[in-house]
């Protein structure tokens, strides 16, 4: 069931009804059958992954707090509980293949065949929500849950069970069962969320999509002005995909008197890598610095041994974007480029006025639209033909007969091109203001007419200009 089609808004005002008609003690409940019913939508056998999954964590976390001597063995146990189901489900094939690919390559037989495992949509996010659980247990950060069942719903809530924001027990766990009573101003921010959600998703994502994949999925068909377009577009398709994802969730759960955390905060304003990554997927940075960074020993070591403990970090959230080698490679790039900034800022010192924090911006961007070019290539071989040919029409830029041949080769009509051009264009705006005020408070502040047709127009531009007939998932399911 995905947020961007009308099964799932009747679902959700359904949810929203009973949510606010039950007695309180049987809400979470009723929260708990329904975020299992939207799991289920999709395929239903797979519940019982998500539920051994609860229960293992569950169990060892109430273990670990009963048997605090025993707490590391049973830490282990929980690791490898957790991240053998994420192994055999997202890795096992990919690893498989990687072995055939060497073995022939050195020209041996390589004993097991191809094979396919379905990999479960958002395994990664819920693992991760479940083992941090677990993690924090152990660490004596709070204690934990006693109802089995109420575990289960704070992992499986279905606004962010599968694409996040990845969740901690000190966040969201208690809210899920205070005493919720119906809130105008919860009604109006959650749906304002939504209607923003809904037009960087349907509007800027789906339609830039249209573009990338034609790009992408035949790159040999193309040259670089090609591939410098369509690295930006997706630029844009993956930020709106997520965000959008992420603004819809927290709307959702506003709705619903639940705050979850804010997961974006204008990634392509930051002034660095190190920026970019503060401010982007703030759940799963956060995850890896809190459990992986910091445990490896983060920044109070050797300057080696941090720059080591950064490249392990950044190839292991590659790895866990997707089981491809792109994701590795564009995860090791951020990883040098975190590296390289920091040596930058050893040797040069920092200016900060408006012009060369502009000038920051725009560098930094570019870095990590060439970076989202591994992410975004269907394999190694071809994001290496992308980047050696990103540049070999150049001389053509100014031919304005080239230039109409490219933008009609690309899928979409030029009036399509106008829209998300335009969209994105608004999108950015809305951010440039959000950086002295979040734009939705600013609203709220506006008078009545200028706010009703700030959101007015928004679900114009939705129902008038959106992708509803080809329209996908979003990219982060997969993960």
């Amino acid at each position: 069931m995905l947020f961007n089609s009308l099964d799932f808004i009747i679902f959700f005002m359904i949810v929203v009804f009973l949510h606010y008609v039950l007695p309180h003690k049987f809400r979470w409940i009723m929260l708990l059958t329904a975020s299992c019913i939207f799991y289920m939508c999709w395929r239903a056998e797979l519940i019982v992954l998500i539920l051994f999954s609860t229960l293992a964590n569950w169990g060892i976390s109430l273990l670990i707090d009963k048997y605090r001597h025993r707490g590391k063995g049973l830490l282990i146990l929980s690791i490898i509980i957790n991240f053998g189901l994420l192994f055999i489900f997202k890795y096992m094939m990919f690893i498989n293949h990687t072995f055939m690919v060497l073995y022939e390559y050195m020209g041996w037989n390589y004993p097991v065949s191809d094979f396919n495992i379905i990999l479960p949509m958002g395994i990664s996010f819920y693992t991760f929500q479940a083992a941090s659980y677990t993690i924090d247990i152990y660490r004596n950060d709070y204690p934990p849950e006693r109802n089995y069942f109420k575990f289960t719903l704070f992992v499986t809530f279905f606004p962010q069970l599968v694409a996040g924001p990845i969740e901690r027990a000190d966040r969201l766990l208690n809210q899920l069962f205070t005493v919720k009573r119906i809130n105008v101003n919860n009604f109006s921010d959650g749906i304002k969320l939504m209607i923003m959600g809904y037009f960087k998703k349907i509007v800027i994502a789906d339609r830039s999509a249209v573009l990338v994949n034609a790009v992408f999925n035949n790159c040999r068909e193309y040259n670089g002005l090609s591939f410098i377009i369509a690295a930006f577009f997706f630029a844009f398709q993956i930020y709106g995909d997520f965000s959008g994802y992420s603004d819809i969730a927290r709307g959702c759960a506003r709705i619903l008197g639940i705050d979850l955390m804010y997961n974006f905060d204008r990634p392509y304003f930051s002034k660095s890598i190190k920026e970019f990554w503060r401010r982007w997927h703030i759940s799963l940075s956060t995850w890896f610095r809190d459990y992986v960074y910091i445990p490896l020993g983060g920044s109070r070591c050797s300057r080696g041994r941090k720059y080591l403990n950064l490249m392990i970090t950044f190839l292991v959230s590659g790895l866990w974007h997707g089981a491809n080698w792109t994701y590795v490679l564009w995860g090791g790039l951020h990883g040098l480029y975190q590296v390289i900034g920091d040596v930058k800022n050893m040797i040069i010192p920092k200016w900060n006025n408006f012009v060369i924090n502009f000038f920051r911006v725009i560098i930094t961007f570019i870095l990590v639209v060439f970076a989202w070019i591994f992410f975004r290539a269907n394999t190694i071989g071809d994001s290496f033909y992308i980047v050696s040919n990103l540049f070999n029409d150049i001389g053509n830029i100014t031919d304005l007969q080239y230039l109409y041949e490219m933008f009609n080769n690309f899928g979409l009509q030029m009036f399509e091109i106008v829209i998300v051009t335009g969209a994105i264009a608004v999108l950015i705006f809305s951010e440039i203001i959000s950086c002295k005020m979040d734009i939705h408070k600013l609203m709220n502040r506006a008078p009545f007419v200028l706010r009703f047709a700030y959101y007015y127009i928004l679900v114009i531009i939705i129902f008038g200009m959106g992708v509803f007939s080809g329209g996908g998932q979003f990219i982060y399911f997969q993960f």
